[in-house]
């Protein structure tokens, strides 16, 4: 069901969290601070980090940036961002950083369970939508491996976290076709998931950067007053 690292100073949240997710069937780990979570990570690969922002040592803005720009398998695991203030700036920045979601303090720790396992089964490979009948997707440059979630532009293998692959293959799968944010955030979690306009932005813009940063400059193009769709590629 799922190996879960909870990472909070507080331990009435963490064993409040472990307590909720053991009933859901998943494992967990605890770790009181940022460096202290790094280093569990390197000794045994999460499958979903539930990580609170303030944090003494190394806070949880700075473990997520820390994980995704360091590459390698751990820049793939989720991230759900747990955090006392409904700051949209907190929220902002943990999403382009990479984060999957956030949930902000006081919570209910069946919302958190539903989130996490929502998480998991959209990144799980046979959860993906299918967007053709081969794993495989190309548009011009550009190409991605659902069953390796792997991106690749060029050839050159661009880092993606599981929201931003599921993002790409769900514009790539269907070049041409302009999708609203609406039908993103239905295509990504399901009618109804707690996910906002301004994630997709953040996202969008993650992966634009990424793929700059590759040589891409026309990965997904914006139609103003409409959405997103797939961009050249060429």
């Amino acid at each position: 069901m799922g190996h879960i690292l909870l990472v909070d100073d507080d331990p009435h949240i963490r064993d409040l969290l472990s307590f909720a997710l053991r009933q859901a069937g998943m494992t967990t780990r605890e770790a009181g601070d940022g460096e202290e979570a790094y280093a569990a990570i390197q000794h045994e690969l999460p499958d979903l980090i539930v990580l609170d922002i303030n944090m003494p040592r190394l806070n949880g803005l700075d473990l997520c940036r820390r994980l995704r720009e360091h590459g390698g398998l751990a820049a793939q695991v989720p991230i759900l961002f747990l955090s006392s203030r409904d700051d949209a700036i907190d929220r902002i920045v943990g999403i382009e950083l990479g984060a999957d979601d956030y949930v902000v303090k006081p919570f209910s720790p069946r919302e958190v369970v539903a989130r996490i396992g929502a998480i998991l089964k959209r990144g799980a490979p046979s959860a993906a939508p299918p967007p053709a009948p081969s794993a495989h997707v190309a548009h011009h440059k550009l190409t991605l491996d659902s069953d390796a979630w792997e991106a690749r532009w060029d050839g050159t293998l661009i880092a993606t976290t599981a929201t931003e692959f599921q993002l790409l293959l769900a514009l790539a799968g269907t070049p041409g076709k302009v999708f609203t944010r609406d039908a993103l955030i239905d295509r990504l979690r399901g009618p109804g998931f707690a996910l906002t306009d301004r994630t997709i932005d953040s996202h969008i813009r993650n992966l634009r950067a990424k793929f700059a940063g590759g040589g891409c400059t026309d990965l997904i193009e914006t139609r103003a007053g409409i959405g997103y769709r797939i961009g050249g590629c060429a």
